[in-house]
């Protein structure tokens, strides 16, 4: 039966793609990518010859249809996007939830994914973690986003690109205050560098390459009711006439974790 395989591929260093992902790759029909000719350069690579269609995020839609179709009629379909995995601050999800729309078969080809890289490289607690992407053009939306983890007690991982590294940095400082971060660069590639440093002291070398900033959560809220069990601590506010609802949000916002898991703790 044919599939839509979504297959993860190199961030930098070619030798980091998988026996399955080159045997997939081998196997499709046809291979979507974001940028033809750097997708051509990985297939050469390893030998593989297949007809690349362009997909990248100003033509999603569209292009989704026409593969889907190909799917159905019978053919193999490969997404890969210019470095790790699709869906991860890059295209993806648009075509797969197409293709499950109309009934397609989807396999996942994991690999390698630049955030979960830097922070291994950058040694900071991996016990909880959040990933936020790039962060927004648009104040309003970079305020939106700050604002939600602000309070986050574990990791916060950050993509960005090297013209807007000082200045996001700066922003982050500005927003959570001068915490730790690993300035991870060029990862899995020759010149790869981790820098730990704050949010108020960057790198002073010229920006140059893809980075990742590893940033360290938020200290814990001082506060008496942190001593309490989870049922306890939104009983508490739930006494003080807080609907069940907001006594979740509160107490959430007291342990610097998000409420979907104050909800997991009440059941």
């Amino acid at each position: 039966m044919s599939k839509l395989y979504i297959v993860g591929t190199p961030i930098g260093n070619l030798k980091d793609i998988t026996l399955r992902a080159v045997e997939t790759l081998k196997s499709a029909d046809l291979i979507a990518c974001e940028d033809t000719r750097r997708t051509a350069i990985l297939l050469n690579a390893f030998k593989v010859k297949k007809p690349l269609v362009s997909y990248h995020k100003f033509n999603e839609k569209q292009t989704a249809e026409k593969l889907i179709a190909e799917v159905l009629s019978g053919k193999n379909v490969a997404l890969v996007t210019d470095a790790g995995m699709p869906c991860i601050s890059d295209p993806g999800a648009v075509l797969i939830n197409a293709a499950r729309e109309a009934g397609a078969e989807v396999e996942i080809t994991g690999g390698v994914t630049a955030f979960t890289h830097a922070l291994v490289a950058s040694g900071f607690d991996a016990s909880l973690f959040c990933f936020a992407g790039f962060l927004p053009e648009k104040n309003k939306d970079k305020k939106s986003l700050t604002d939600k983890i602000s309070g986050f007690l574990g990791t916060v991982i950050f993509y960005c690109a090297p013209h807007n590294l000082r200045a996001d940095m700066e922003y982050l400082l500005k927003t959570l205050g001068d915490r730790r971060v690993a300035v991870c660069r060029e990862l899995t590639k020759l010149h790869e560098e981790t820098v730990i440093t704050t949010l108020s002291a960057p790198p002073g070398k010229e920006p140059r390459g893809e980075y990742v900033l590893v940033v360290g959560g938020a200290a814990a809220k001082e506060t008496p009711l942190n001593a309490l069990e989870v049922k306890e601590h939104v009983r508490s506010y739930m006494e003080q006439g807080f609907s069940k609802m907001d006594a979740v949000k509160a107490a959430a916002k007291d342990r610097g974790v998000p409420k979907n898991e104050i909800y997991k703790e009440m059941l």
